[in-house]
This record gives structure tokens, sequence and C-alpha cells, in this order.
């Protein structure tokens, strides 16, 4: 008689095989449920990841966009609550000079002169403001502080006595009380305010670029997203503070300080409107980039979709067949336990 060898061995191998792949599966499908796409999207779409992957890129882009326009909005929403700073403080000086006009009294004129030195430096503060390490209104140049504030030391106050002290010489005035209007006239107009409507402004007063940054706030649209202290609004206001820090409890006739009241007021007034049309300028940038933002989330949800239409798949299908195979893992992990537990000696 003649008996075969039998042994369990191999068929605890297949179910050890079977239970190995079905694990493999299980983890791919357990990603698969919670992304709600391929776990391998190159082997699943075959040709078409190309596809896929040109959406992907176009989806980082716009992304990146939305990121910076987070950016720029912040940036400009600080640069107009500087702007609006740098505006009260303007119009600060215009109630004080009003409040002023026609009035000799020396107190009232201290008093005057300690309210316009406190709006100049809290115009300087608006405008050396920084955002995230920037200077908002250096212009390009923003690493530089770009205001030089208004001291006893400061360029523009040696500038201020040097230029009042040549214009009393050469027209022959040997002290501040014997100006004339006309004389006190032609030195704000001719002396005092090309220093700071000229070249000299950026000796005294700017370290700032002229030139804006611009950002881009789509494919094909850029914006400019600061300002710099070299507008007329500025310059105006610098002029307006000076004038009367300077001059108006000078030791003048009622006449002369009338004349420097007046001039100054109107200074003022069009450094308010300067200010205003800076900041109506980045207002137009705020409206674009809020379009430009509304537009991105958009073409965000379209590319999204594309992408998800490719690479998805039906999550619960996928649920399905993942409860499926731990069902199968299970009764295998059942019947390898018993093949193990099977032994000739038993039936002995």
């Amino acid at each position: 008689m003649k008996t075969s060898f039998v042994s369990n061995l191999a068929v605890q191998n297949a179910m050890r095989m079977t239970i190995q792949q079905g694990q493999l599966e299980v983890l791919k499908l357990q990603q698969e449920v919670t992304t709600g796409k391929y776990a391998d999207s190159g082997v699943e779409l075959g040709s078409s990841m190309s596809r896929a992957v040109s959406l992907k890129n176009e989806l980082e882009r716009l992304e990146n966009l939305k990121d910076t326009n987070a950016v720029v909005t912040q940036r400009l929403s600080a640069s107009q609550m500087s702007l609006q700073t740098m505006r009260s403080a303007a119009e600060q000086i215009n109630t004080t000079l009003i409040a002023t006009l026609g009035n000799d009294d020396a107190t009232r004129l201290s008093i005057a002169k300690t309210d316009i030195n406190g709006a100049l430096s809290s115009f300087s503060a608006a405008a050396n403001v920084q955002f995230n390490g920037e200077f908002l209104m250096s212009g390009i140049n923003t690493d530089v502080k770009p205001l030089t504030e208004y001291t006893d030391t400061s360029p523009a106050k040696v500038s201020f006595d040097a230029a009042l002290s040549t214009y009393m010489s050469t027209n022959g005035i040997a002290t501040m009380s014997d100006f004339t209007s006309a004389q006190m006239t032609d030195f704000i107009e001719n002396t005092l305010e090309p220093m700071y409507t000229g070249a000299q402004w950026d000796t005294d007063w700017s370290d700032a670029s002229s030139q804006n940054v611009m950002s881009r706030i789509s494919a094909n649209e850029v914006v400019q997203s600061t300002t710099n202290v070299n507008t007329d609004g500025v310059r105006k206001f610098a002029l307006a503070a000076v004038m009367t820090i300077e001059l108006l409890g000078a030791d003048v006739s009622s006449d002369v300080r009338s004349t420097i009241n007046s001039a100054a007021q109107n200074y003022v007034q069009q450094s308010i409107t300067g200010l205003i049309e800076t900041s109506s300028t980045l207002g137009i940038s705020e409206a674009r980039l809020k379009k430009a933002n509304t537009s991105l989330e958009s073409q965000l949800k379209l590319v999204n979709t594309h992408i998800t239409d490719i690479e998805g798949i039906d999550t619960y299908e996928a649920s399905t067949r993942m409860n499926t195979l731990l069902t199968q893992i299970e009764t295998s992990y059942t019947l390898t336990s018993r093949l193990q537990q099977l032994s000739l000696i038993n039936f002995l």
C-alpha cells in the first residue's frame, strides 16, 4: 500500500500572500476614501495624467497669486490707515491756524506752536510706518526710513535758518520785526517753497524713491500697492508745518503774521487735497484687487473641479471595497490559524 505525502505549508503560504495583498489594497483604499482621489494617479490615469499635471500647475499659480494678494491687501489697508492719520494731522494744523488768525497773544501762539509740533510728529510717525519689516511710504526703497523728522538739528531746520538769514541779509532786513507783508510773501513763495518742491527736498527730508511698488494681482493686471513721501501732499504739509513752527510766533507785525497764517492755510489745504488724491489712487488699487480676488476664487473652483473630475473616485464604492477586503482578511486570518493547528499527531 502506497501513501502520499501531505503538507499544509503550501496552503499556509498561499493564505499569507492573500493576506499581504489584501492589507496593501486596504491601505490604498483607505487613502482613496480619505482624499477622494486615486492613490496612484499615474497608474490609474495613464496618458490623462499629463492633463492633470497641467491643471495642478495652474492651480499652484493661482494659489500663489491668492497668497500674494492677501499680502497686498494688508499693505494697502495699512497705507490707507497711515494716510488717514496724516490727513488728520493736516486738518489739525488747519484748525489751529484758523483759531489763531488775527491773534497776537504770545501764550495763544505758544500753544498753537505746540499743537503744530504734535501734528508734525504724528504726521512723521505715520509716514514712517512699517509693515512686515518694510517701510510703506518709501516707494521701492522699502528698507529705508522715508521721512527725516524735524528737530533743532535736522537738515531741514539748518536749511531753513540759513535761507532766512540769507534772505534778511540780502534784503537789508535787520530783525524779524522789520519784515513787511510783501517781503514775507516773497520769502515764502520764492525762497522757502522751492526748497520743498525742488531737489532740496531729497537732501533735507526724503530718502524715499518716487517710484512706487507695483504688485501683480492677476495674470495680466498690475497695480500700485504703496506710495511715497515725495508726493505733493507730503511736501506741502512739511512746508506749512515748518512755516508755522518757525514764523508764526516770531516777533513780526500783525499784518505779517496774518500773511504767514494765510499762506500756511493755503499749503495745508493743498496738502489735504494731495493726500486725498494719493488715498484715492490706492483706493482704485484696492477695488481692482477685490475684483481680481473674486475672479481668482472662481478660477480656483473651476480648476479644482476639473482636477476632481480627472482624479476623483467614487468614495462610496471604495469604502464598500475596503470593507469587503477587511472581511476577507479576517476570514483568511481565521483559516490560517486553523491550518496552523492541523497536525497528524492529533489523529494518531
